[in-house]
């Protein structure tokens, strides 16, 4: 306290689930499918309804795995408990304690129930950073000299490297070669994107299994934080567990669907051509695939003075 007023603390704070980075993300693809749609009225007959198909479907796929990056729900965990609010206080209060884990770091939700509880409005959402270039105790100490609720501060230090849980070092690494295995995704992505439109349709769909077999490694690495304990984080008389979040399930069924499309490309390949050639529009005419002549006319003057 200063003169019986709170300080003022102009950091901005990270959303759980989205931030600006993701939406500028969202942004740029939406305004991709939308260019796309001002022009899908040239394309005429049922080869209109495959263009859609395809470029809508690839832009969602190619969103989301830029998206996953940057959000923080590839773990989640909420409990209610009744806990006290500051050091030093006997005060309790009402809460709901939310956990969101992502590649990058961890954000910590405090939400009063009521949110007015003792004269103050408790409201809180801080990130907690371990991707590399960031220092998670320097964040973690920043969050001791401002003050924050106790609570918010008891699950940050769960994570920090000074912890006895000892699951800093495993989250830190394995958000990065998550991350890591995403961008390789992403380029594979737009390498078969290149390919289906050359067209070669074989490898494209090679490409589309390379994808989708990064992007299940992708969680496979993510997925060894849980072969650590995790420390019980005790809130009060509850005990908060966490669990996969939206983006994990989310990229598991995007990579299992670009494994399913690249399956689908490669077989027809090999079992019907012209059907997947239909499909990318691309198949010719017999005329002009066999480049066959036009009815010729003869004129019948020339033809009796044996010319």
């Amino acid at each position: 306290l200063f003169d019986g007023i709170y300080p003022f603390y102009p950091q901005q704070r990270k959303a759980a689930v989205f931030d600006i980075r993701t939406i500028i993300v969202i942004v740029v693809f939406l305004t991709l499918a939308c260019s796309f749609l001002l022009i899908i009225p040239g394309i005429r007959g049922r080869a209109r309804l495959y263009w859609t198909l395809r470029v809508l479907l690839s832009l969602f796929v190619g969103v989301v795995i830029v998206v996953v990056q940057f959000t923080g729900d590839w773990e989640t965990g909420w409990v209610q408990a009744n806990t006290s609010y500051k050091s030093f206080s006997h005060a309790q209060v009402n809460v709901d304690i939310g956990l969101h884990i992502g590649l990058a770091g961890v954000n910590v939700t405090l939400r009063g129930n009521p949110v007015n509880q003792i004269n103050e409005t408790i409201n809180y959402n801080e990130h907690f950073p371990w991707n590399f270039g960031a220092d998670y105790d320097r964040s973690y100490s920043q969050g001791l000299e401002k003050g924050l609720p106790s609570p918010i501060l008891y699950v940050a230090e769960k994570f920090s490297m000074q912890s006895p849980c000892a699951v800093h070092r495993q989250y830190r690494i394995a958000g990065h070669y998550a991350s890591a295995m995403l961008w390789v995704a992403f380029c594979t992505w737009i390498i078969s994107n290149i390919l289906f439109s050359m067209p070669v349709l074989v490898y494209g769909g090679y490409m589309l299994l390379v994808t989708g077999a990064f992007m299940i490694f992708s969680l496979l690495s993510f997925s060894t934080v849980r072969n650590s304990p995790m420390c019980l984080i005790q809130i009060g008389t509850r005990t908060l567990h966490v669990a996969f979040g939206g983006s994990f399930w989310l990229m598991l069924t995007i990579g299992l669907l670009c494994l399913v499309a690249g399956i689908t490309v490669v077989a027809m390949h090999h079992l019907n051509l012209d059907l997947l050639k239909a499909f990318f529009d691309l198949r010719e005419d017999k005329a002009e695939e066999y480049q066959e002549m036009p009815e010729v006319f003869v004129n019948p003057h020339f033809v009796n003075k044996g010319l």
